[in-house]
């Protein structure tokens, strides 16, 4: 309602001060204040399981918006079904040097190269003791940037043991393009052995049943590799894959002028120009398990068709971020009652007969597209 008004505003900062203010704002608005602000009272008409949790509606917030869980009860206000904190490593860490993230209005776009900036995970562990979101919480965990590669297991073990009190499910981010040689860990050797030994531990700290533990994935896989990750998590019984993370690609973008690009550099894109992207590898696993492992879908999500989309490439769930910078706090409301509306026009009963309903038209997206399916 008021964003429109207010984005200028904050368009005229830096990034990521304006990030960094507009988290500090929510975290200190009264959780009542936000709901009526955001019109989220209003619930989706049907309860969602997936993975074992029931959530309330299928829309929830991407990792990196609150990596350190300081506003996770007022972003929960804002309606969202569920809400990801992180990515946050064993060791506290401050990241790239900054400017680290970039808007590229033009394509709706945004590039980070963050680096995992964030308290450490013992710091938001203690932040959820003290003040628990009221939706399904899932704590992001990735590699602390000093530990090398062949340790790297080790260190998510930690990483694990430390939230797991306070996670309803964690995500296992080994894609992110911003920590020097974390794709590595997408091989099938070496993902194979870290999933095997954090579902293993998962089972050792869980008194009735395993958290559900998931894994995000880049989007810049080939064919032979995406399927090679997929059996990796069908043998090692991870619950749920995420798709996708930030592209490092740049013939995404159409809009923005290449000069702009070069004086930016590195980093992961997000945004409109991932759409179509990350909804050909949402259809690729969809295909691949043939429905049976749960997909969220994120990338270039900034209204309930972009949602819709991600649901009828073969996604159970949807999260945002880079929509949320540009459409403001009132995108989770405007994504579920449009969900609603789209099932209704499409004679869909329930959100699970929509999932991956166009999947194999979805899939026929290729790295040398720039278009999508209409």
């Amino acid at each position: 309602m008021f964003y429109p008004f207010l984005r200028p505003l904050l368009f005229r900062l830096e990034p990521e001060t304006a990030h960094e203010l507009a988290l500090g704002a929510i975290a200190r608005t009264p959780p009542a204040l936000l709901r009526f602000l955001s019109s989220s009272g209003e619930r989706f008409p049907e309860a969602i399981r997936r993975f074992g949790l029931e959530f309330s509606n299928p829309v929830g917030l991407a990792a990196g918006f609150d990596k350190n869980g300081v506003a996770a009860p007022s972003l929960a206000a804002l309606g969202f079904g569920f809400i990801e904190l992180g990515t946050v490593t064993r060791q506290a860490q401050e990241g790239n040097p900054r400017p680290r993230i970039f808007r590229l209005p033009r394509d709706r776009a945004l590039i980070n190269r963050a680096g995992f900036n964030n308290d450490g995970a013992a710091a938001l562990a203690s932040r959820l003791a003290r003040a628990r979101p009221s939706c399904v919480v899932g704590i992001n965990i990735g590699k602390s940037r000093v530990v090398p590669l062949e340790e790297a297991t080790e260190d998510y073990l930690a990483s694990l043991e430390i939230v797991h009190p306070h996670a309803d499910y964690i995500a296992v981010n080994v894609s992110s393009p911003n920590t020097p040689g974390l794709r590595a860990l997408q091989q099938a050797d070496l993902l194979a052995a870290l999933l095997e030994a954090l579902q293993e531990r998962n089972r050792q700290l869980s008194q009735a049943r395993p958290k559900p533990l998931l894994v995000k994935i880049a989007p810049d896989l080939g064919d032979e590799d995406l399927a090679m990750i997929v059996s990796v998590v069908q043998r090692v019984g991870i619950a749920g894959i995420i798709a996708t993370n930030t592209t490092t690609r740049r013939d995404l973008l159409v809009r923005t002028p290449r000069e702009t690009l070069a004086a930016i550099g590195e980093g992961g894109l997000s945004g409109a120009p991932l759409k179509a992207l990350s909804n050909s590898v949402i259809a690729k696993i969809h295909l691949l398990t043939r429905g049976a492992v749960p997909v969220i879908g994120v990338g270039g999500i900034f209204n309930a068709e972009d949602a819709w989309d991600k649901i009828s490439a073969g996604a159970s769930l949807v999260q945002v971020y880079t929509g949320l910078v540009y459409e403001g706090i009132g995108i989770v409301r405007r994504i579920n009652r449009g969900l609603v509306e789209i099932m209704r026009r499409e004679g869909f009963r329930s959100l699970d007969q929509a999932v991956g309903c166009r999947a194999s038209e979805w899939s026929a997206f290729r790295a040398c597209d720039h278009g999508q399916v209409n």
